[in-house]
């Protein structure tokens, strides 16, 4: 992997962001990968991060661990630079890539004391850190046996365990349950509630029902960028379920409507439609109305508001709906690391 040149090794700054990502931008080639990514993660939330495949996900998680450089772009880890301070940023994160990086010929002890010294733990440190993953992974029953003859649930835990070792501040876990039957994936989600209760936790996948399982907030990334950003809890009484919509054959500008008698707010959504709550609503829609007809802005929809907020499954495919055509291009592939 290529880092811009190595500053001196520095005190962060106090920060209660734990990681801020910045105006992120990863291009293979002509193909733009992660098109101007912004957002950031507090400590002690977990953050569910969506999108169908090939949207961006996996070269995402790859750029903020530093095992793939940017083509521009911030990444700040608890105040330090991801690329000009690596090594003092990554100490404060663990990963668990898609495919996980496991050692399939040693034992589970093995593995994990391996990965503790490649944390710099020596010592009792160590003995007591892989202790503890164990314990809290569920491997108690198997740290002597070989990673190789493990189920793939258990290898699962194995790589979250190696991702924990070090007690990091930040987790981040790229489609940990893939693969995996029904029970070990509510085995794995049950795992990363825990993890969460310590831990801030970026949980990578396209699993709606995991999101809504173990999260705190969610974003969705579609072609590359971010086009939802929220808290879980907001979602539950998003706007949009309150609002009419409203289509027109000639929109008019969004200040128009809002001049309207018994009017109270326009939104616009992703589809271009106008969502519209009245103060009044008999003398709102007579407004609309007879403005649409003066101006030829022909009216065709005024649909009342759903009884409940749209799932999170409605406004995944509603904000997806375009990749939906290229749902099966793969990501572009990971460079061969120097």
């Amino acid at each position: 992997m290529i880092y811009t040149a190595l500053a001196p090794y520095s005190e962060a700054m106090p920060t209660s962001k734990l990681i801020e990502v910045e105006n992120l931008h990863r291009n293979f080639g002509a193909v733009a990968a992660v098109r101007d990514l912004n957002f950031s993660l507090n400590s002690g939330e977990v953050l569910g991060f969506l999108g169908p495949n090939g949207a961006g996900k996996s070269t995402t998680m790859r750029i903020i661990t530093g095992n793939l450089a940017p083509t521009s772009g911030q990444i700040t880890l608890g105040g330090y630079d991801l690329l000009r301070e690596p090594i003092a940023a990554r100490r404060l994160l663990g990963y668990l890539p898609d495919n996980p990086p496991l050692y399939r010929d040693c034992s589970v002890r093995e593995f994990l004391s391996f990965c503790g010294r490649l944390h710099g733990l020596r010592g009792n440190h160590l003995t007591e850190a892989v202790d503890r993953a164990i314990d809290r992974c569920g491997l108690g029953d198997v740290p002597r046996k070989i990673i190789g003859h493990l189920s793939k649930g258990y290898q699962q835990r194995v790589g979250i365990a190696q991702a924990i070792v070090h007690d990091p501040e930040l987790v981040i876990l790229d489609e940990p349950t893939v693969g995996l039957d029904p029970r070990q994936i509510d085995e794995i989600r049950q795992l990363v509630r825990e993890l969460g209760e310590n831990h801030s936790v970026i949980l990578s996948t396209h699993i709606l029902s995991e999101v809504q399982a173990v999260c705190s907030h969610v974003q969705i990334i579609n072609q590359g960028e971010l086009v939802l950003k929220s808290a879980l809890a907001d979602l539950e009484s998003t706007t949009t379920g309150r609002h009419f919509r409203i289509r027109f054959l000639t929109p008019p500008e969004v200040a128009m409507l809002n001049e309207l008698v018994g009017i109270n707010e326009v939104l616009v959504d992703t589809n271009g439609d106008f969502l519209v709550s009245f103060t009044d609503q008999t003398l709102g829609t007579e407004s609309l109305l007879r403005k649409s007809l003066e101006l030829g802005w022909g009216l065709t929809e005024l649909s009342p508001p759903a009884a409940h907020p749209p799932s999170l499954e409605q406004l995944f495919l509603q904000l997806t709906d375009e990749a939906v055509a290229n749902e099966s291009a793969p990501e572009p592939p990971e460079p061969i690391s120097q």
